[in-house]
C-alpha cells in the first residue's frame, strides 16, 4: 500500500501539515477495496491493480471539491471491477468451491 511519502507525491503536496488526514486515508483504503472487491488487504499487496485503484481513491478522498470527481469514480469504479475480477478468476483457477460465473455475476451487481 501506499506509504504517506508516495501520498503526498500523487497529492502534490510540499509539506507534511495534512500527514494526519493522509494517513487517515491510506488506513481506510484497503479496506474499502476489500469491501467493494473482496479482495484483503493481504492480497492487495504487490497488485498494481490494487495500488492504481489505492492512488485515485486518495486522490478522490483528499481533494474531492478540486477534482472531476464524477470522472475520478468512474475510473475507481472500473478499477475495483477489474481487481474483483481478477481475483475471481485466480479463485476460480485454483479450483476453489463456486463457480467463475455465478461470482463474475455478484460482482458485476456491485457495480450497477
Amino acid at each position: 500500500m501506499l506509504t504517506v511519502e508516495q501520498a503526498r507525491e500523487i497529492l502534490r503536496l510540499d509539506t507534511t501539515d495534512n500527514d494526519a488526514i493522509i494517513e487517515g486515508l491510506l488506513s481506510a483504503i484497503p479496506d474499502y477495496i476489500e469491501l467493494t472487491t473482496g479482495v484483503t488487504a493481504k492480497q492487495q499487496e504487490g497488485q498494481p491493480l490494487a495500488d492504481t485503484a489505492a492512488k485515485f481513491i486518495l486522490l478522490l478522498w483528499y481533494n474531492v471539491e478540486r477534482v472531476d470527481a464524477e470522472k475520478i469514480q468512474r475510473t475507481i469504479d472500473s478499477l475495483l471491477k477489474t481487481l474483483a475480477l481478477v481475483a475471481v478468476n485466480n479463485t476460480a483457477d485454483s479450483g476453489a468451491a463456486g463457480g467463475e460465473e455465478a461470482t463474475q455475476e455478484d460482482v458485476a451487481e456491485l457495480f450497477k
